[in-house]
């Protein structure tokens, strides 16, 4: 996707591969949510050209400070002199004090679960260019207000406009299974909570997606996959809501069970990682075989 598209009146988005940044506001006033994936800076810069006519915005909102969300956040800060603003409960990710909890590649099929040890965890250090948001208030975006939907991650922010409720999910809610490389590629249009391998804390999660639930939104931008406004999502987002321990949560990983825990200083524990001993288990599983293997070859007249 080259450049921002309009979706409703002051809101747009933009497509930067696996993830959407979105864009509130017009030419005189205008608020950047989120700064896509590393590399996606110019891209950025030259469609907020386009639709703000050069001005830069007054502010950039984090949902959350996963790599996907603030990849090419210096980029942007290195042509752009504005504030940052996040929940506080994101600050020790954004100014280098803590990591995010190990992603977990237990969650579910797909590849881009399986591979998500490889991804960073930050953190990155902002200094003194993040502040902490105000209670609900959007910065320079009266007519929004943010609600803190965490279980993704502690400070996890979504952002609603009440005038035609449109809502801006980020990764409390998106609108493609993000686990799957194939889903991700198609962008096929399907309720879903957060992506499963990054969340840390399911209990809290599904309570996000009950209280976005709540607030029957007209258009839902989720930080991945389609915009989507429809009966369908209204009637999906209802079911998904009342069955999201049976829909969502996995089975088994790290977090099924026991959440990581964190406070403003960061990640203060973390549940035991049952990987090492699912590697061990497929490698005795392996070994055993290839000696049963063995075994009947020899077993074979001629071998």
């Amino acid at each position: 996707m080259d450049g921002f598209v309009e979706l409703a009146r002051e809101v747009a988005f933009m497509r930067c591969a696996m993830v959407n940044v979105a864009a509130v506001g017009n030419r005189s006033r205008w608020v950047l949510i989120d700064a896509g994936l590393p590399g996606y800076g110019p891209a950025i810069r030259r469609a907020a050209e386009a639709r703000f006519g050069g001005a830069p915005p007054d502010a950039i909102v984090l949902t959350h400070g996963h790599f996907d969300h603030v990849g090419s956040l210096e980029d942007l800060l290195a042509a752009w002199n504005v504030p940052v603003y996040a929940h506080a409960l994101e600050m020790p990710y954004l100014t280098g004090r803590s990591p995010y909890p190990p992603p977990d590649p237990l969650v579910g099929r797909g590849a881009m679960a399986i591979l998500s040890r490889l991804y960073p965890r930050g953190p990155i250090d902002l200094g003194a260019r993040v502040q902490t948001l105000a209670p609900e208030v959007v910065p320079a975006a009266p007519e929004w207000r943010w609600l803190h939907t965490p279980g993704h991650t502690p400070g996890h922010v979504s952002l609603f406009r009440e005038t035609d409720r449109t809502l801006l999910s980020a990764d409390a809610l998106i609108t493609t299974k993000q686990e799957s490389v194939l889903a991700v590629m198609a962008q096929r249009c399907e309720l879903h909570g957060p992506p499963a391998y990054y969340t840390q804390d399911w209990d809290r999660a599904r309570d996000s997606v009950r209280a976005l639930s709540r607030l029957a939104p007209e258009l839902l931008v989720a930080g991945h996959g389609q915009p989507w406004g429809s009966p369908e999502m209204r009637k999906g987002l209802e079911l998904l809501a009342r069955r999201f321990d049976a829909l969502e949560r996995p089975r088994f990983g790290r977090y099924a069970k026991q959440p990581a825990v964190a406070n403003e200083t960061g990640v203060v524990m973390l549940p035991p990682d049952p990987l090492p001993a699912v590697l061990a288990g497929a490698g005795a599983m392996i070994a055993a075989a290839g000696l049963v293997w063995a075994t009947t070859r020899r077993q074979i007249p001629g071998h």
